[in-house]
């Protein structure tokens, strides 16, 4: 049984896959472009991490410690389609993803540490035993993502900020911001990971995509003009 978070990665990675879907700009004059196929392999190979790794299976919680930043973006989707309920605000989880391991302690059953430099090939520093670098574990993993156990599509894929659940099933009619055709929209990273989430998916599914701006990035006219935003 396939979920709409499954059914929007073999969109991404079929047609025109070659095609921009995510552009991140962050500090330092970081820019990083993902097409359709490309994520889809992030997604991939993060799903893998988190099922061979970590023993992640459906229904299971994962807490998402993350910015507004395309390694977020990966997470969540990582996440949804393998059937796992997204945490956003700090809540009770079993799996945690992280930028910040130092404030995890005794909370989790597993920390993965998350570099969000794109050139990271590792944690910069040390991590305490036990704790998995993403940066490090990742690359080794699959393109392509095999589920050993179905999601169940009626379970809670996220809780809003306004207390909405939505479930697997609803992730794009309720949770996704409805978006115009083949949209290329810009998301500003200050609006947060949730707002980031909602606003992508939406435009994903209208087979758009999307510019996210790291908060310390001025979206200039130039920046704008030179992406082709349009739409909303």
């Amino acid at each position: 049984m396939t979920t709409p978070a499954i059914d929007l990665m073999t969109s991404l990675r079929s047609g025109n896959s070659t095609a921009p879907r995510l552009t991140w700009y962050g500090p330092d004059s970081e820019r990083v472009e993902l097409s359709g196929k490309v994520l889809d392999n992030w997604v991939a190979k993060t799903s893998n991490l988190l099922q061979v790794e970590l023993d992640a299976e459906p229904g299971m919680r994962l807490a998402l410690d993350l910015p507004a930043h395309w390694k977020g973006m990966v997470w969540a989707l990582a996440a949804w389609q393998l059937g796992l309920e997204t945490v956003l605000d700090g809540g009770e989880a079993e799996l945690l993803a992280t930028a910040q391991p130092e404030s995890a302690a005794g909370k989790y059953d597993a920390v993965v540490a998350v570099a969000l430099p794109a050139l990271a090939m590792r944690w910069a520093g040390e991590l305490p035993a036990g704790y998995l670098d993403y940066a490090a574990e990742v690359r080794s993993h699959g393109d392509v993502f095999m589920q050993h156990t179905e999601a169940d599509p009626s379970a809670c894929a996220i809780v809003a900020k306004d207390g909405r659940r939505h479930s697997h099933h609803d992730l794009l009619d309720g949770f996704a911001m409805p978006h115009e055709e083949s949209v290329r929209l810009h998301i500003p990273g200050r609006d947060g990971l949730e707002a980031a989430l909602a606003n992508a998916l939406g435009a994903w599914r209208s087979g758009g995509s999307v510019v996210l701006t790291h908060p310390d990035v001025e979206p200039t006219e130039k920046l704008l003009a030179a992406e082709r935003i349009h739409g909303s």
